[in-house]
């Protein structure tokens, strides 16, 4: 008689999703300090077209 595969389905196909894995080598960055960043480049790249105007 056959051996009967009780592994189950597997949705991702032997690919590994991202958030499964965990690199401890990159950098973290908290949501806060990414919206910090945005706004402040926002606020650099407005007030540099009011006092340096390209045309």
């Amino acid at each position: 008689m056959a051996k009967k595969n009780d592994s189950g389905f597997q949705s991702s196909a032997g690919l590994m999703r991202y958030f499964d894995t965990e690199n401890e080598k990159g950098v973290r960055i908290s949501p806060r300090a990414v919206v910090g960043i945005a706004i402040g480049l926002i606020v650099v790249v407005m007030l540099l077209q009011v006092f340096v105007p390209l045309n």
